[in-house]
């Protein structure tokens, strides 16, 4: 399932797939549909970590992908032990604070060489993710909430979830797209007449900066 934020500000549902992988074949396929569509002009796409969608992302759209931060704490905390968690949890957050890019990137290099010592294969999580958890602080500052993680979609994927479990066994692909289609026609609509997600002056911002 893909959802944007438009020009106007609101959000909208692109298009949904159904595949039983998430290869880069999967993710090429999904986005040059989309791009068919109309789709263009894309700044960011915000998901877990697929290093196949992060890769047809950069080659069918040109743009980068912000590693849902939420999903890479939940990574992060299983590097460790639970009693580690809070301080983790808590250094962690520490980068994600700073009001610049640079301070997030400053500070991340010092909790690597902290971590290092104790908890190596979280030090090397952290240095392999911090390109795509800190993308989101190249946008303005306005934007921050709501593109560091997928936690928007948490409510729209809940719904699809309950609806499709009443369900339980579809006889085919057709009907899993037909019940999940609807159900996507329907937050679009809602979405349409909404209060904006993003206001028209930061979503020019963005337009402004990244063209």
């Amino acid at each position: 399932m893909a959802v944007a934020v438009n020009l106007d500000g609101r959000r909208e549902v692109l298009g949904i797939a159904v595949q039983s992988s998430e290869a880069e074949v999967f993710w090429d396929e999904f986005l040059r549909s989309l791009a068919d569509c109309g789709l263009q002009g894309t700044r960011l796409i915000i998901a877990d970590d697929h290093k196949g969608q992060k890769a047809a992302a950069a080659k069918v759209l040109g743009t980068t992908v912000q590693r849902c931060r939420v999903y890479f704490m939940r990574n992060a905390l299983a590097c460790v032990r639970k009693k580690d968690r809070p301080i983790v949890t808590a250094a962690l957050r520490t980068a994600f604070d700073q009001d610049t890019l640079a301070a997030s990137k400053e500070r991340w290099v010092k909790l690597i060489d902290a971590f290092e010592p104790r908890h190596p294969k979280l030090a090397e999580l952290i240095r392999r993710a911090e390109e795509d958890v800190l993308t989101y602080k190249s946008f303005p500052k306005e934007h921050w909430a709501k593109i560091h993680s997928t936690n928007p979609l948490e409510r729209l994927n809940k719904e699809i979830k309950r609806r499709t479990n009443v369900v339980g066994i579809f006889p085919n692909e057709a009907a899993v797209t037909r019940l999940v289609g609807a159900l996507m026609l329907e937050q679009n609509d809602e979405w349409a007449i909404t209060r904006r997600y993003m206001t028209l002056e930061t979503v020019a911002a963005i337009c402004d900066i990244h063209l």
